[in-house]
């Protein structure tokens, strides 16, 4: 059916009048008749008739006219479901303990009229294709892992290099040490049930395995952040990596020890992705507050796989 017929029928029921509906419609009155006219073959029946004072509805056109109104209404629903700024921006995390995740929440305090929807999508792949195809607005992700490739009218600028701590019990033999550097945990338990094949936080860690001569283990189900907590509280040999920015919470009794990592400090480069033509105002908004966030960069030297180093050549 041709809402802008319904629109036009609408207007002359309530104008009473072809002349001032044309009028009110910025259209000439012949277009207006012809656009009821149609509307009338379309639906099989008359809905308006002239009188000598202008317009009249017919039976039809009286019960038509709820219908029409309710149509109406409908499409501009429809229109403001996807409005620019009307719906919720929609952002996709690596995960919801991710730092990116806590500057959101802070985005949101500070932003309370702006609607966000987090989602957490499986990988970096479908992440990219959601952006491409619209289904999300933007992705938060360490761009260029190991054959992958940012698809034409994506962009993507950094927004937060993390530090990595190592996170121990307190029997692990480097529980007291202030710090420790990546090459003296060679030869140690590095434990990561959560790595599964294909994330991209694999593929950093692979990379930092390669690199410094680390044995990480992801072996073993991965039973969720509290297990992995409580077992490694009671060894003397296993440690796991996390973002110093990783909210976590443990009772007071275990003693957990989150230790730096120097010379060097690797970092795991989180970055923002979107498309270059999503009109979201929300969207910008998003971006200008992550730029605004101070981060203290890490003392001495820092370290990235080097896909990370390639991405900063085709920085936004």
């Amino acid at each position: 059916m041709d809402l802008n017929a319904v629109r036009t029928f609408v207007a002359v029921a309530d104008a009473g009048q072809f002349q001032k509906a044309a009028v009110d419609l910025a259209l000439t009155q012949q277009a207006v008749s012809k656009r009821v006219a149609a509307l009338e073959r379309d639906v099989g029946v008359r809905l308006l008739t002239r009188t000598p004072r202008g317009a009249g509805l017919t039976i039809d056109g009286q019960a038509f006219l709820s219908h029409a109104r309710a149509l109406l209404q409908a499409e501009e629903r429809a229109r403001a479901s996807v409005r620019p700024g009307s719906r919720a921006l929609r952002i996709d995390v690596v995960g919801r303990r991710v730092s990116l995740a806590g500057y959101l929440r802070d985005f949101h305090r500070a932003h309370p009229e702006i609607a966000l929807d987090i989602v957490t999508l499986p990988g970096a792949e479908e992440a990219l294709a959601a952006v491409r195809d619209g289904v999300i607005d933007a992705t938060f992700r360490a761009v260029a892992m190991p054959g992958q490739r940012i698809p034409d009218g994506i962009e993507f600028t950094p927004v937060h290099d993390e530090p990595i701590h190592l996170f121990t019990g307190p029997a692990h033999p480097f529980a007291r040490a202030a710090s420790v550097s990546p090459a003296q945990l060679a030869g140690h338990r590095i434990w990561m049930p959560g790595n599964v094949p294909g994330a991209e936080w694999t593929a950093y860690y692979d990379a930092l395995a390669a690199d410094f001569g680390l044995t990480i283990e992801a072996t073993g189900p991965n039973f969720g952040v509290e297990a992995l907590i409580d077992t490694i509280a009671a060894s003397s040999t296993l440690a796991t990596f996390l973002g110093t920015q990783t909210p976590l919470v443990w009772p007071a009794g275990y003693d957990m020890r989150l230790i730096p990592l120097r010379d060097p400090t690797p970092v795991y480069p989180h970055s923002i992705l979107w498309r270059a033509d999503n009109p979201h105002p929300a969207l910008t908004a998003v971006r200008e507050y992550l730029a605004s966030v101070h981060h203290d960069p890490p003392d001495g030297e820092v370290w990235t796989p080097q896909w990370a180093h390639r991405s900063c050549a085709h920085r936004s």
